[in-house]
C-alpha cells in the first residue's frame, strides 16, 4: 500500500504555474510568435562573451565570496554614484545576487514575517505576493488603473498601518510601463517617516526609459535611503536574462541583515559573469544607450501597429508595449491572449493576471525587445485582427 504526503498545508495552495511559463508553452506548441516572456530576442554583445571566457581561462571559476566579487561590487558603487549621486560602501552595502527575484526574496525574508503587511501595488510583478504570503505576512494591494496608472497616495495612506512592515515600489513598472516621478517618491517619503516601515524598491528596468525621459531612483531620495533595499538587475541591462545576475544595495544596518539571509538562499552568483561584468562596466556607453536603443524598438513597433484598431499610449519604460483591444473583443483577456496565440500565431501577456483581483481592463502586454523583423511580423498580424 503507497503512502502519500499531505500538502494540506501547502504555504502556497492557489499558486500554479505562472502566466510566462504557461504563455510561452503555448507559442511553442502553436509555432506563435513570442513577445510575452520578457526576454531579448537578439544576442549579446560579444565582447561580453569574451570577457566571460577571458575570466574562465584565469581561473576564476570557483565560488565568489559570498556578498559579490569586490571588483564587482566596486563598479555598482561607482555607477550609483555616477548615476544617482549617492554613495554606498561596496564593502557593507552592496550585494551581488543571483538575479533581481532573488534579491526581491531575499529582501522580503530578511525583513517580514508572521502577522505583517506588506503593501504592494497591483498590477505587479508576479513573484512579490507569493514571497510574502510564504513569510507568513498579509498583501494589502493598492489598485493601479489604466490608462495612467498613477499611485492614489491618500489610499495608501488609509491602509498603511502599525501592522505595515514593508512597502514595495516598481519603476519603471511592469506591466504598465510607467514611471514613478520624485514626486512620487517625495509623497511616500512622507508616509514613511517617522515609521520602521522598509521599502524595497525594484529599479530592474533602469535603464529602458524612453523619450528623453530619466528614472527616478529611491536612492536619490535622502529620506527613502535610509530605510531601502533597491533591487537592480544585469540581466535587463546587457541582454543576459539567462545569466541571472542582479545586486541589492541598502545602508549597512539593512545590507547586514540581508545578507544573512542571502547566504542562507544562494550564498553566491556566478563568479566568472561577475568578473566579465565588473570589466564591461567600465565603459558607460555599454548601459547609458540603451533608452534610444529601445525606443527605436518601441517606435518601430508602434508605427507598424498604425492603422490597427488597437489603442495605446507608448510605454515610458521598460520593453513592453500595453495595447487596449476593447475595440476588437469584450473577451477577457487571458481567453484572447490564449485564442490569438494559437489562432492568429501571436503570444502576449493578459494584464489581468497581474492584478489581485478580477480587473479586466482589456488590456495585452507585448515584448518589443524583439529583432525588427519579429516585431514587423507581429504587427503586420495584430494590424489584420
Amino acid at each position: 500500500m503507497q503512502s502519500s504526503v499531505s500538502i494540506a498545508k501547502s504555504k502556497l495552495p492557489n499558486v500554479g504555474t505562472t502566466i510566462f511559463t504557461v504563455m510561452s508553452t503555448l507559442a511553442h506548441e502553436h509555432d506563435a510568435i513570442n513577445l510575452s516572456q520578457g526576454f531579448p530576442g537578439f544576442p549579446i554583445d560579444p565582447r561580453l562573451s569574451e570577457l566571460v571566457m577571458e575570466a574562465m581561462t584565469a581561473g576564476i571559476n570557483q565560488y565568489a565570496p559570498m556578498a559579490g566579487l569586490p571588483i564587482l561590487r566596486e563598479a555598482i558603487s561607482k555607477k550609483l554614484e555616477t548615476m544617482y549621486g549617492c554613495t554606498y560602501d561596496s564593502d557593507t552595502e552592496v550585494t551581488v545576487t543571483a538575479g533581481a527575484t532573488q534579491a526581491l526574496y531575499t529582501a522580503i525574508g530578511s525583513f517580514v514575517g508572521e502577522g505583517d503587511e506588506v503593501v504592494i501595488f497591483t498590477p505587479a510583478y508576479d513573484s512579490y505576493a507569493p514571497a510574502v504570503r510564504v513569510h507568513g505576512a498579509s498583501p494589502i494591494y493598492v489598485q493601479l488603473k489604466a490608462p495612467v496608472y498613477s499611485v492614489p497616495w491618500d489610499e495608501v495612506r488609509k491602509v498603511v498601518s502599525r501592522k505595515t512592515r514593508m512597502i514595495i515600489i516598481n519603476s519603471p513598472h511592469n506591466p504598465s510601463g510607467t514611471l514613478l516621478t520624485r514626486e512620487d517618491l517625495i509623497e511616500l517619503e512622507k508616509i514613511v517617516s517617522g515609521s520602521d516601515i522598509i521599502v524595497l524598491s525594484d529599479e530592474v528596468y533602469e535603464h529602458i526609459v524612453l523619450d528623453g525621459k530619466r528614472h527616478v531612483s529611491s536612492c536619490e531620495i535622502d529620506g527613502l535611503r535610509q530605510r531601502t533595499i533597491a533591487v537592480f538587475s544585469f540581466g535587463k541591462t546587457l541582454h543576459a536574462t539567462g545569466w541571472k545576475l542582479g545586486y541589492a544595495v541598502g545602508p549597512r544596518e539593512l545590507m547586514s541583515e540581508f545578507r544573512k539571509v542571502h547566504q542562507y538562499n544562494v550564498f553566491s552568483a556566478n563568479s566568472p559573469m561577475q568578473h566579465a561584468i565588473a570589466n564591461y562596466l567600465q565603459d558607460e556607453s555599454k548601459y547609458l544607450g540603451l533608452g534610444q536603443f529601445f525606443q527605436a524598438k518601441r517606435d518601430f513597433f508602434l508605427d507598424k501597429l498604425k492603422g490597427s484598431r488597437f489603442e495605446w499610449v507608448p510605454t515610458q519604460g521598460t520593453y513592453f508595449q500595453l495595447l487596449n483591444y476593447s475595440n476588437i473583443s469584450q473577451g477577457l483577456d487571458v481567453d484572447v491572449a490564449r485564442e490569438w496565440t494559437k489562432k492568429y500565431k501571436v503570444a502576449s501577456i493578459p494584464i489581468s493576471v497581474f492584478y489581485h483581483a478580477s480587473l479586466d481592463e482589456k488590456m495585452l502586454r507585448f515584448c518589443f525587445a524583439k529583432e525588427d523583423e519579429e516585431l514587423a511580423r507581429a504587427a503586420e498580424i495584430l494590424r489584420q485582427i
